[in-house]
């Protein structure tokens, strides 16, 4: 069998929906999968749509063996990380693949061969497509859905990965934390969270609004100068363009909770930022990857279901780090997500070593609840 195996470059939309669709086989029996909608996962790879691709290029791979697919990656160069980072880094991902090592090697020999003759030296990832989108390999656990946009894979791509001489770069951490044990009553949340939230407002004169969806333009705007200075220390971070801050809230903007999304202020200067998602993953098999014809009428039939959040983003200008702002967040959070019938909320995804978030969710009764890595192997 070994000898029918070929690895064909990607250079057409049919081969792409090749791509987009072999999860779906793969998965077909794992009630974990969440299956994504096709339509998105098409664009999210189209250089016409986007933005990444105006400072990165891609190949996909396909593994074919007998006229099947049985394997996917993605090559990824993209030059801000060399510039941001001074590493000549280059990425793997799409990473998807049947239970046969053989398979999985020739999809890293040709991943790897693509990345080295663009004098890349090492292939990290999994990232899809990069640090800002869902990246790194899900560890454990494997017996749960995971929250929308974050990583979910089979067990045994860990030991594919490490067998081809992938070691750690980094983990990541999701945490996860039961709202309902604090009801709607202010008392019941930690009193330390009280105690920072109340200096943040007293203290500093910290207000907070939630984000305007008629103008969410405008609050991009605010929110770009805290995401770009927020992150930029931390490791792997990759500051994101006007047109992929853009692209991103054209995505979120169909299924973020405005109620559960921040902007803070200290006088008139925007310092942070907070922004939460409803985790559709747990309605989103009901649209089985297509919105129409059925599709919306069932995820809003479904839509009450909902019962669990995701903090996608977390930021305070670096100045503004210890007024208690990250606990205001959290306390305003707690009150209006309970009220809204949010049980559970998952804070994804923070670095190992990310101490100052960690202790701050710690203190909201967060624990680690999934742990993710990414790879780096050398080249050549």
């Amino acid at each position: 069998m070994a000898d029918s195996l070929q690895i064909v470059p990607v250079h057409d939309r049919r081969g792409v929906r090749e791509v987009v669709m072999f999860p779906f086989w793969l998965y077909r029996s794992d009630p974990c999968w969440v299956p994504p909608l096709i339509g998105d996962r098409i664009k999210h790879y189209d250089p016409e749509h986007n933005p990444f691709f105006e400072h990165a290029e891609m190949q996909l791979f396909r593994a074919v063996r007998d006229g099947r697919t049985v394997g996917t990656i993605a090559a990824i160069a993209d030059r801000v990380h060399p510039e941001v980072w001074n590493e000549p880094v280059g990425f793997f991902g799409v990473f998807e693949v049947i239970e046969d090592y053989a398979v999985a090697k020739a999809l890293f020999d040709a991943a790897g061969a693509w990345l080295l003759a663009r004098g890349l030296r090492v292939m990290r990832g999994p990232m899809n497509l990069n640090i800002n989108d869902e990246c790194a390999l899900l560890l454990d656990p494997y017996d749960k859905q995971p929250y929308v946009m974050m990583a979910y894979n089979k067990p045994y791509y860990r030991d594919f990965i490490e067998r081809y001489g992938f070691a750690k770069a980094k983990d990541l951490y999701s945490f996860e934390t039961e709202i309902y044990q604090f009801g709607t009553n202010p008392d019941e949340i930690p009193a330390q969270i009280v105690r920072l939230a109340n200096i943040a407002t007293k203290r500093y004169g910290v207000r907070m609004r939630n984000l305007n969806l008629r103008h969410l333009a405008d609050d991009v705007e605010l929110i770009k100068p805290i995401h770009r200075e927020a992150w930029s220390k931390n490791w792997g971070a990759l500051p994101m363009t006007d047109a992929e801050f853009s692209f991103l809230a054209d995505e979120l903007k169909a299924v973020v909770d405005p109620d559960l999304t921040y902007l803070a202020f200290i006088g008139d200067e925007p310092v942070g930022c907070f922004i939460s998602l409803p985790n559709v993953n747990e309605i989103l098999p009901y649209a089985k990857g297509r919105l129409w014809p059925f599709g919306w009428a069932k995820l809003l039939l479904h839509q009450k279901e909902i019962r669990s959040m995701r903090v996608l983003i977390m930021g305070v200008k670096e100045e503004h780090r210890l007024k208690g702002i990250d606990a205001l967040f959290y306390y305003r959070a707690c009150e209006v997500a309970y009220a809204k019938g949010y049980r559970r909320a998952e804070m994804s995804w923070i670095l190992e070593d990310n101490y100052n978030v960690i202790r701050g969710i710690e203190r909201m009764g967060g624990q680690i609840s999934r742990t993710y890595r990414i790879y780096d192997k050398a080249l050549g």
